[in-house]
């Protein structure tokens, strides 16, 4: 059986901090974790939001039961549906056996939905009566299932934003932020840096049995970094300079991501065009040719396969475009003949 989690003095359970930010967190996750509250944690990536899921199941009265974690973000739409609440064997091609759920594993434990503003509306729909009924069916199932499970949820995204954005239902919102609680970025608390970092290098020394230590300039680095990538960042950087290190990792070992802004390149053809609401037809079947045009970087034979139209047929709307730019003064696509250079129909 795991030790209990406690409160101590570098922090809650696996949960490090001695910041006032940090402490607040753990008294929030004290307070909310022997309830049935769902809970959505918001933070940046990195900052550790799965250990505080960790943490509230833990200190539930769940903690015999199952710890289920889904990260919405990572799953195709077309099959999330079928991950969430599982699938009857036959109900869709390759289905070959019965599959449960996380609706399911997760029955008298938790189920954490990481990065839940990444589902699809419409699935954020169904996920939203199934937290209100408790009840759902498998993909192509008739049986009705009752699950038993305490739902925390997390995001990298403001909720606020991501509702008026159509990234998150407000209702589903609403529902999953019963108890929200922020966990802060490292930038605003780098006191907890050193107390993290010593916390890294010592379970990196223990793996590979030797004592390699840090310079006190390479502890003053690390606290002055902003640290963008948080938490993760951080055990990053120390596992690279713990590599490079033979006893003491310094500042001159340090491999850091390149901080400078690449140099622009050139931008992706586009796959399609936008035409804007109320053009005409004429408009948008020039546009179309332009930009495949563009697109078969000027191959004229290549363009009139990928339109589907004649070579001839393409040459004549060439020709047609050049005599409207001698009336009209408009710009043409580089593709496209000025005036006085009628494009010769193929022999």
């Amino acid at each position: 059986m795991d030790a209990p989690i406690t409160l101590h003095e570098n922090g809650l359970g696996n949960l490090l901090g001695r910041s006032p930010a940090m402490h607040q967190v753990f008294g929030l996750i004290k307070r909310v974790a022997p309830t049935e509250a769902t809970v959505m944690i918001m933070g940046e990536s990195g900052v550790g939001k799965e250990l505080v899921a960790e943490c509230i199941h833990n200190l539930s009265n769940r903690a015999q039961g199952p710890l289920v974690a889904i990260n919405c973000g990572s799953i195709p739409a077309s099959l999330i549906e079928a991950e969430l609440f599982g699938y009857e064997k036959g109900s869709f091609t390759g289905a070959s056996r019965s599959h449960a759920g996380v609706f399911e594993r997760a029955t008298g434990g938790t189920l954490f939905l990481d990065e839940v503003t990444e589902m699809p509306l419409d699935m954020q729909t169904r996920l939203l009566r199934v937290l209100e009924t408790g009840r759902f069916y498998r993909v192509g199932g008739t049986q009705e299932i009752k699950t038993d499970i305490r739902v925390v949820a997390a995001t990298n995204r403001n909720v606020t934003e991501a509702v008026a954005n159509r990234q998150l239902r407000e209702d589903l919102m609403y529902r999953l932020a019963v108890f929200p609680l922020h966990i802060p970025p490292l930038r605003e608390r780098p006191g907890d840096v050193p107390l993290l970092a010593q916390h890294f290098l010592a379970t990196l020394n223990r793996g590979s049995d030797v004592t390699k230590r840090f310079s006190p300039s390479f502890l003053e680095a690390l606290g002055s970094r902003r640290w963008a990538g948080n938490v993760r960042e951080l055990k990053n950087s120390v596992e690279r300079s713990f590599i490079l290190a033979d006893e003491v990792l310094d500042v001159d070992l340090s491999v850091t991501m390149p901080t400078h802004t690449p140099e622009p390149v050139e931008a992706a053809r586009p796959a399609g065009v936008h035409v804007p609401l109320g053009s005409r037809l004429d408009e948008a079947e020039r546009s179309l040719i332009e930009v495949t045009l563009d697109y078969c970087e000027g191959d004229k034979r290549r363009a009139a396969a990928v339109l589907g139209c004649s070579l001839k047929t393409l040459y004549n709307k060439l020709n047609s475009y050049a005599r409207e730019r001698a009336e009209s003064e408009q710009p043409l696509g580089r593709h496209i003949p000025a005036v006085g250079a009628s494009v010769p129909l193929p022999g």
